[in-house]
């Protein structure tokens, strides 16, 4: 079971160049996703994550998950890794970092 943080600098690369084997989950409200998330990222609320992420996610796939703040990150993460989720990511700055780094995104 990997546990690790991501840096948006390798998450960043890793789009780049590409490699689309994982899915990156917006835990945040509704509303707040839709005024800006990671382009490509999926809303999956945290109070449905887990149900929701074992009836649309392979249990091997590659996650990277991020909140409102690391805190709400590291909680989501959590609840992934207990559904059963090996390999979970969590992206250390959420949004904020992401922007940082010069990352794509969308929404209003």
């Amino acid at each position: 079971m990997s546990n690790l943080v991501a840096d948006v600098h390798d998450l960043k690369s890793r789009l780049e160049w590409g490699q689309p084997a994982f899915t990156i989950i917006d835990v945040r409200d509704r509303h707040t996703y839709n005024h800006g998330h990671i382009s490509g990222a999926i809303s999956i609320p945290l109070d449905d994550l887990a149900d929701r992420a074992k009836s649309a996610l392979h249990k091997e796939r590659h996650i990277y998950v991020y909140g409102e703040h690391d805190t709400h990150t590291a909680h989501a993460a959590r609840k992934l890794r207990d559904a059963g989720f090996s390999h979970v990511s969590e992206i250390q700055g959420g949004l904020n970092a992401w922007k940082t780094v010069g990352g794509a995104t969308e929404g209003i």
